[in-house]
């Protein structure tokens, strides 16, 4: 993998930013997994929720991209980076499928996504600066409560809404997969108030994404 410098990497974390916040990530070209799923028909309450938890998976993902992008910068082993970096490409590709559902769903995605975006920015890059153990530990962490997010929301969905399971099941896989990546690596166990209040940070923005 090229070593890039430091400017190189900061230019490349402004070009992602704005195609995540524009809606116009790079994505790693796998196949829409609900491609060849038929839709449903929702009654209107139901297609309001559905549309809320997608509006909130596609922050969720915002958020990650950031935070990826962040440990990237920061990150201390090119080993390191270079996973971060291409679980953070996969990540565009959940960006993208819950957009796509959003809009299939005649919906939007959240007006805060910027804010999300810059704050989880600093996060990750506070994470990474702090040295790479904590770093994968954080990232093991975050996918983890998000794997417990998908798995609630998997609960909650309509049951005839297959189009919408099927992208969910293929993120939460993905999800499962960077955790235990992270841990292969080194990634250290983080105290359980971190936790904790990464478990705070992640209702606030649930709450709030939901319908903003």
């Amino acid at each position: 993998m090229r070593d890039y410098s430091p400017i190189d990497r900061l230019m490349m974390n402004i070009d992602t930013a704005l195609r995540t916040v524009a809606g116009k990530p790079i994505v790693t070209q796998r196949a829409y997994p609900a491609d060849k799923v038929d839709d449903c028909e929702f009654k209107d309450e139901d297609r309001k929720h559905v549309a809320g938890l997608m509006r909130i998976n596609h922050s969720g993902e915002v958020s990650a991209q950031a935070l990826y992008q962040g440990q990237a910068l920061t990150a201390r082993n090119n080993e390191v980076r270079e996973k971060l970096q291409q679980a953070a490409l996969e990540e565009n590709d959940h960006l993208a499928w819950t957009e796509t559902r959003l809009q299939e769903l005649g919906d939007r995605t959240s007006f805060l996504n910027p804010i999300w975006y810059l704050g989880s920015l600093a996060i990750g890059a506070f994470a990474g600066a702090i040295g790479d153990k904590w770093n994968l530990g954080f990232l093991a962490e975050t996918e983890h409560q998000v794997v417990d997010h998908l798995n609630e929301h998997l609960k909650e969905i309509p049951k005839q809404d297959q189009r919408s399971r099927a992208i969910l099941e293929q993120m939460r896989i993905d999800e499962a997969r960077h955790a235990t990546t992270a841990l292969n690596y080194g990634g250290a166990e983080l105290p359980g108030p971190v936790k904790g209040l990464m478990s705070l940070m992640s209702k606030l923005m649930t709450i709030t994404t939901y319908r903003i």
